[in-house]
């Protein structure tokens, strides 16, 4: 019998010696490393020296008794499954050793198949925990937003000033940029964070079922709907709902939700009661609105009504000052999710990813740090990036003989700044963030460059 595939450390803890050899002899013929510890102290030595996967101690101990030191040890290591063995235990004895944190309790003479069954079962809640701490770790913040870019400060000044209030907030965006995070910071941020946040994806919704999905129907409303069933108004009642990719909803749910708006009422898919209901909307889109309404895709009225306060979140690329700090958030979740040590990224790596566009934007580099997290053995430099990211192109800069450096750097300068002009139709404000800038600093740039923003 093998509990674990691999090899797991054992502390046996016992003051007779006949019994710490045999346990140890059958232990590592089951494929366990096991080591022995005499007393209490030179256990609680052993332990701080390096922590076993488990620890089987007995109870009657000279010196310092076995329930003594599973005392000293869950204070130091609450994690550390112990396995507690008593040849003349009692009721009593048990329980105090379980109140302590003991993971199990067996007598001698120790049954060899009962042990291991014992220690196997204990190694496997040891690991549970493990990886559930692991995995919490992982998740974290990842749901918080960062970004120190003027723009971004813009985002959580409207988010922190509007998420207390009643107010229907219009998120729009790229796919990628943290839509549903701003939606959840709006709800977290409000008197309704102990009520539901439920999300609703416009567009992953056929549109014959949009309206049956939030507004529920009755029994035989419809073909298949064998029983009634609440929609997703009425689920978010008393909290948030997020309504994303607005943009792509039908004309008759349109119409349906601004009533819902505008009565506070709704009525079920094939019935005839009005519903009173108490929803926050947070809606998104990453579609160009006025475009929307006047191609008569989307009703101007609904509109209005659903973006009493606009949020537009920015690309990444017109971000580019944020990277560093994302790159170092998600290194350390990636590590923490995938279970690797720590890794560092160089300055050149950093570099390389700054210059990147991201047309997925967050989420794309996300993802790409993920990516590099998993196939890079060590820390990350700029080559591992080009290998694996092969989409990341390094910018080239060509050395001109018997050019001062200061006029070549003033020459690739202007050529950054006119190029982010360019890719922002000219607006400075927008190039300004883009390039990690107060406007008054770009404008005294393009001048001392010989750029006229109005050209």
């Amino acid at each position: 019998m093998v509990p674990f595939m691999t090899k797991a450390t054992l502390l046996i803890v016992d003051d007779e010696p006949n019994i710490l050899t045999s346990l140890r002899r059958a232990l590592e013929l089951e494929d366990f490393h096991a080591i022995t510890a005499r007393s209490g102290s030179l256990a609680l030595d052993a332990v701080a020296t390096k922590a076993p996967d488990l620890v089987l101690l007995d109870v009657a101990m000279p010196e310092i008794n076995g329930i003594e030191i599973l005392r000293r040890l869950k204070a130091t290591w609450p994690d550390l499954p112990v396995v507690m063995m008593s040849g003349h235990s009692t009721i009593e004895t048990a329980v105090e050793a379980t109140k302590l944190g003991a993971q199990d309790f067996v007598e001698k003479p120790l049954s060899t198949e009962r042990l291991l069954i014992t220690i196997d079962n204990a190694l496997a809640l040891g690991r549970l925990r493990e990886e559930n701490a692991r995995l919490k770790a992982a998740r974290g913040d990842e749901g918080e937003m960062l970004g120190s870019s003027p723009v971004m400060k813009r985002v959580f000044d409207v988010i922190h000033k509007t998420a207390p209030t009643l107010g229907r907030v219009l998120i729009t965006g790229e796919n990628g940029t943290g839509k549903e995070l701003v939606a959840r910071a709006l709800h977290e941020g409000s008197p309704r964070v102990d009520n539901p946040f439920i999300k609703v994806n416009c567009a992953a919704i056929p549109q014959d079922l949009i309206e049956s999905e939030l507004f529920g129907h009755e029994k035989g409303a419809f073909t298949g709907a064998t029983r009634s069933r609440k929609g997703k108004f009425e689920v978010a009642d008393g909290g948030t709902l997020f309504l994303d990719e607005i943009g792509d909803m039908s004309a008759s749910a349109q119409a349906k939700v601004l009533r819902a708006l505008q009565e506070g009422e709704i009525e079920r898919v094939g019935g005839t009661d009005t519903l009173k209901v108490d929803v926050r909307i947070v809606a998104a889109t990453n579609k160009r609105m006025p475009e929307e309404i006047a191609a008569g895709r989307f009703r101007e009225d609904l509109f209005y009504r659903l973006a009493v306060v606009p949020i537009e979140l920015p690309p990444l690329r017109e971000r580019r000052s944020d990277i560093p700090l994302l790159v170092e958030h998600f290194l350390g979740h990636a590590c923490a999710l995938h279970g690797r040590r720590p890794k560092d990224m160089d300055q050149a790596a950093v570099t390389l990813l700054m210059q990147h566009d991201w047309p997925g934007n967050v989420r794309e580099l996300k993802n790409s740090i993920e990516r590099l997290v998993i196939l890079t053995d060590g820390d990350i430099h700029d080559a591992d990036v080009q290998a694996i990211l092969p989409s990341v192109k390094k910018v080239q800069t060509a050395y001109r003989r018997g050019v001062a450096l200061r006029e070549q750097i003033a020459a690739a300068e202007r050529e950054i700044v006119l190029g982010a002009l360019t890719d922002n139709a000219g607006h400075v404000s927008k190039t300004a963030e883009a390039l990690g800038l107060e406007r008054s600093h770009l404008y005294k740039k393009m001048k001392a460059l010989g750029i006229d923003h109005n050209a």
